[in-house]
């Protein structure tokens, strides 16, 4: 019998820096698991280019000319539901990985990695893992632990159809206004409805609400080697 050769990894290279997308194409060229389809230099260009070619890995920085990379990776995920997103970028400010992992990043790596490690990151999100670079994952460990480690005060089985709906949009980072027309509701009616959520999880702020829920998904998938309390292993 003769064994099937799996197709290429595809992937769409997002970065305003020529010489940096010339680096990375010198490298993946070297890489016969990967081929790269494409690439692009402003956010437009990469939801653009992401909706056209249906890679399987986009591979995008955070800070475009245009805007963010964390609201680019939000219209990608929310249009390319095959695709897997894959931050690298200079950036390890706790803010800005926090905000990546909200937007559904399967991964988060620096700048400053080394080859292969960038080569076995990107087969691994290819194949559905999580991946954070190492030198940030315990910054972010203890965020997710410290806001939505500690036992909410209700139960999130508690939680009513309507606003189990509306929490992954919370954790998406949509404001109420985007919620509103997203589910042909009012914006005073989604108000109320977070306000009941945030009573039964026994939080107080958005981001407290959006960390219970990313972890609450934690629980129900598995994980692999990685820690208990986040989907992201260590690369």
């Amino acid at each position: 019998m003769t064994s099937v050769k799996s197709a290429p990894i595809s992937v769409l290279f997002v970065d305003d820096h020529e010489l940096v997308i010339a680096g990375i194409q010198s490298v993946l060229r070297l890489v016969p698991e990967i081929r790269m389809v494409g690439e692009a230099q402003t956010a437009a260009d990469a939801v653009r280019e992401a909706q056209r070619l249906k890679p399987d890995v986009v591979l995008l920085d955070i800070r475009l000319p245009d805007g963010s990379g964390i609201e680019a990776c939000r219209e990608i995920l929310a249009t390319c539901p095959h695709t897997k997103v894959l931050f690298l970028t200079s950036y390890a400010d706790d803010d800005t990985v926090r905000a990546a992992v909200l937007s559904g990043a399967q991964g988060y790596v620096l700048k400053d990695i080394r080859t292969e490690s960038l080569v076995s990151t990107i087969k691994a999100v290819a194949a559905g893992q999580a991946l954070l670079d190492p030198s940030i994952t315990k910054t972010t460990l203890l965020w997710l632990q410290s806001l939505s480690g500690r036992r909410p005060s209700t139960s999130y089985s508690r939680l009513s159809p309507q606003e189990e709906r509306i929490l992954p949009k919370l954790a998406e980072g949509k404001t109420n206004k985007e919620i509103a027309v997203a589910m042909n509701l009012s914006e005073k009616t989604v108000k109320n409805y977070l306000a009941n959520i945030f009573d039964k999880l026994g939080v107080t702020r958005r981001s407290q609400a959006a960390a219970f829920y990313v972890q609450q998904c934690n629980r129900t998938m598995p994980t692999g080697s990685g820690s208990p309390d986040s989907e992201f292993e260590t690369s």
